[in-house]
């Protein structure tokens, strides 16, 4: 394809003498496809036997680990035969990174294979979804929904106006919470679970749970059901996604617990939008008066003419889902980092000092932390460094592509490997070591901007990207302004890739009260 297409710009007197001789040693130097190094598995049948447990080296649950023994063997790009038919592309070099994620080819949208069985399961339910939604669908069809759900959730200004919101729920939450003995530390990651669900409803439905009542604490209360189903849902991601999808022909007990966690939070969806319908043109009189405001993404939503009620419903199953263990993980990872670096917890209170003078009468506004919380945003950025959301980006490739110095054919499964990148020293000083001060103006690194990308890149990053952020920035700063924090866990703390990446242990920290 190369080949003839540099031979046809040479016959049209496009490509001078020059030129030629350097498409020539160009074409000469990319290898083909077939070359690039990799486990093909016995035979060439397929690498998939590797992680079958008890039997394989590798674990979907330790991807980051296979990861970094495949750079090890092969390099920084690696073709892996699942199946045979089946290949990925693993990618470690932020240049070639780069050329996949920068692809703005005309017409053509970013596309992934991702969630194919929730693309399934919302399929088969054509009156509840009129597409697979944003996590599992592709092309035009993708755009058309996603260019009209992202007004809400990704403007600066929509995501300001929840700030009020965000900050009086978490100041309760730290109210709430007393100093934890150190003889008998409890497992903090299901309230901040529950905190971030608490905060999703709030802000897309306009409801609150009341996810820390003694009700809502019961097992299988509505909050206590709709956080394990979230985390059901994306533990079934890896192992129905890769292999011969057996699913797809009779149902198997991977899909049949996806199925079931789906029912229930489609369910939930459902009746918290149709509860909001109840009340809307109420709502919309009192909004065209000026009595009220739209306080939710669904009614901002719902007054938007380009998006019909299937379109609501999957863009609600896919925020409970997204939105409730990926904040909840990376705020536990940052806690952890903070215990075990106490000078940067230190640097972090005197900023939450400056911010909050007062803990509980003073309030986090927009102006604040957007200018004066550097350090926080600094803390953030480099936990997600070293544990980000999930182990890189994925995508089909819209066109051949030249990674790594060998021809990649179009319709090719690509991920990059940001979170092996980020822990090498060849792109980061002290790359194990928790330094926010990389981050910050005066001691900035020079770092390649592909490298860090816990949120994806481009057209198809997380659309909720912003709001998540502003959660975990005011709960970082009202947490570290009103206790102190030590680990009481293992120390290192691993981390297990179940499609998002999750401490491999409890979140065990002592929390001792300030001084106010």
């Amino acid at each position: 394809m190369y080949l003839s297409l540099v031979k046809s710009k040479i016959k049209s007197g496009t490509i001078s003498m020059t030129s030629r001789s350097c498409a020539t040693v160009i074409l000469e130097n990319v290898k083909p496809f077939n070359q690039i190094p990799g486990p093909r598995g016995p035979f060439g049948l397929g690498n998939l036997y590797q992680y079958i447990p008890g039997i394989g080296k590798y674990s979907f649950d330790a991807l980051h680990e296979s990861g970094k023994d495949k750079y090890e063997k092969y390099g920084s790009i690696v073709r892996e035969t699942m199946v045979p038919g089946q290949d990925i592309v693993w990618l470690y070099d932020p240049n070639d990174i780069a050329a996949v994620l920068n692809d703005k080819t005309p017409g053509i949208y970013p596309s992934r294979r991702s969630h194919t069985a929730l693309a399934k399961y919302r399929r088969d339910r054509p009156d509840v979804y009129r597409t697979a939604g944003l996590l599992a669908t592709n092309g035009i069809e993708w755009w058309k929904i996603r260019s009209e759900l992202q007004k809400g959730l990704s403007s600066p200004q929509s995501v300001r106006n929840f700030l009020p919101l965000t900050d009086k729920v978490t100041r309760e939450f730290v109210a709430s919470m007393k100093s934890t003995d150190k003889d008998c530390v409890p497992d903090f990651m299901p309230a901040i679970s529950r905190l971030n669900l608490e905060l999703i409803c709030l802000m897309a439905f306009d409801v609150r749970l009341d996810s820390f009542s003694d009700e809502q604490m019961k097992p299988n209360s509505l909050s206590s059901r709709l956080m394990e189903s979230a985390e059901v849902t994306n533990q079934s991601i890896l192992p129905t996604d890769q292999g011969f999808q057996l699913w797809k022909y009779f149902e198997t007990p991977a899909y049949r617990k996806l199925r079931k966690a789906q029912e229930f939070m489609e369910k939930t969806a459902v009746e918290l939008v149709s509860q909001k319908l109840l009340y809307f043109d109420e709502d919309q009189q009192k909004l065209a008066s000026g009595q009220h405001r739209s306080r939710s993404l669904l009614e901002e939503y719902l007054r938007n003419p380009n998006l019909e009620l299937h379109d609501i419903i999957g863009m609600a199953a896919d925020l409970l889902l997204a939105g409730v263990h990926t904040s909840s993980y990376t705020t536990a990872f940052a806690l952890y980092h903070l215990c075990l670096n106490p000078d940067a917890q230190d640097k972090l209170y005197q900023e939450a000092c400056k911010i909050l003078p007062d803990p509980w009468e003073c309030q986090i506004d927009a102006a604040a932390l957007n200018s004066e919380a550097t350090y926080c945003r600094a803390v953030l950025k480099e936990s997600l460094r070293l544990n980000p959301i999930s182990i890189g980006v994925g995508r089909i490739l819209n066109k051949d592509a030249v990674l790594g110095g060998f021809h990649v054919p179009k319709g090719t499964v690509v991920v990059t490997q940001n979170l092996v990148s980020c822990r090498q020293e060849r792109y980061f000083k002290n790359a194990s070591k928790f330094i926010p001060e990389r981050w910050m103006r005066d001691t900035k690194e020079i770092v390649n901007p592909y490298l860090v990308l816990p949120f994806g890149h481009g057209m198809r990053s997380c659309i909720a990207r912003r709001m998540a952020e502003q959660n975990m920035l005011v709960l970082l700063l009202r947490l570290i302004r009103s206790y102190e924090i030590d680990w009481k866990g293992r120390v290192p703390m691993n981390i297990e890739t179940k499609l998002i990446n999750q401490p491999d242990q409890p979140i065990k920290i002592e929390f001792r009260s300030r001084k106010t």
